[in-house]
């Protein structure tokens, strides 16, 4: 049974040895903006579905015993509930497995944007050693030798290596994972009046008027940047610096990218490291103003919320579940 996913794929690749395959069109949601995709790596069912196998495959950890969908899981909004996801014989890193739902709309990968493009973002897991901990040359190996997917990786990128044509794949398929079928977006972006309640309108009011969409802006409720909201008066505690990691600018202490807050009651825990449980939680940092440190942004000003505005918050957060995609399959 293990290879029985494959046979769909070997037939796709039979029949396209026909005729040239076709392009696959991206289902974005009503309302959102189109986007440019790579030349090297524009999407066509071929590779959308490889890519889909290898998500889910464990053959890209060295034990073979975790796949990128160990981490990430549909029903949780492509996240996952644990604190620290656990890598390859239960090893730990120190960061929350971030969302991977519209990614198209992203820019610079991993809480401290250490990776410029979604291609390269997949290879940050496999090579490090508390997720999958293998190397480029071992997947090589390895993929070569199976009995599927070297055709199929040649077929779907012809004459490319297979590093470059396994990575694409890959990130084809994570190109597909698009929400926007909320509450929310149906109030927002398609204009349905009614599909928001009374108290999730005044959520939403409360967060425009609170500042916080000057951060969680744009249909990926993310404005790309990276910010010290003052987590902790001292981020060495862990070595976790955040953006300094990558630019080594002490400027940087303590700056981690805006998450979305796509599916967001679905992501907990909360935060660049797992550590706020509740979405109450995270709305009474945020009402607090945070931690003193010099790095902090100055949109991090404290403000009072009544229980009344406080529930109603949450429930606009709640409002942007998107059901149709969290409960679809895999």
């Amino acid at each position: 049974m293990r290879y029985l996913p494959l046979l769909f794929l070997s037939l796709l690749l039979l029949s396209s040895c026909q005729k040239e395959e076709k392009s696959y069109a991206l289902d974005l949601p009503p309302g959102f903006p189109e986007v440019d995709l790579p030349e090297d790596n524009l999407p066509t069912p071929l590779r959308v579905e490889l890519g889909k196998r290898l998500f889910f495959d464990p053959i890209l950890s060295r034990d073979s015993s975790i796949s990128c969908g160990s981490c990430h899981f549909r029903r949780l909004g492509f996240a996952d509930d644990k604190v620290i996801s656990p890598g390859i014989e239960g090893r730990l890193g120190f960061r929350n497995a971030p969302i991977l739902t519209n990614l198209i709309y992203r820019e610079n990968f991993f809480f401290d944007g250490g990776v410029p493009n979604l291609e390269l973002q997949v290879v940050a897991p496999v090579e490090d050693e508390n997720e999958m901990d293998f190397h480029l040359g071992g997947v090589v190996e390895r993929l070569a030798r199976h009995p599927e997917y070297a055709a199929l990786l040649e077929k779907a990128y012809p004459g490319k290596p297979l590093t470059f044509a396994f990575t694409r794949a890959i990130a084809s398929y994570e190109r597909t994972l698009l929400t926007g079928q909320s509450a929310f977006d149906r109030y927002y972006y398609q204009g349905d009046s009614n599909a928001l309640d009374s108290q999730e309108k005044r959520g939403w009011q409360l967060f425009q008027d609170k500042g916080c969409r000057d951060c969680h802006s744009g249909p990926n409720f993310s404005n790309e940047e990276f910010i010290n909201i003052g987590l902790y008066a001292d981020y060495d505690y862990n070595g976790d610096s955040g953006r300094r990691r990558v630019t080594a600018l002490d400027s940087d202490i303590g700056k981690f990218k805006v998450p979305s807050l796509r599916n967001i009651a679905l992501t907990a825990p909360y935060m660049h490291d797992g550590s706020m449980q509740s979405l109450e939680e995270v709305v009474d940092f945020f009402a607090s103003g945070g931690e003193a440190h010099f790095n902090k942004s100055p949109q991090m000003q404290a403000f009072a919320l009544s229980a009344q505005e406080k529930a109603d918050l949450i429930a606009f957060l709640e409002s942007l579940t998107d059901w149709e995609f969290v409960q679809g399959t895999d």
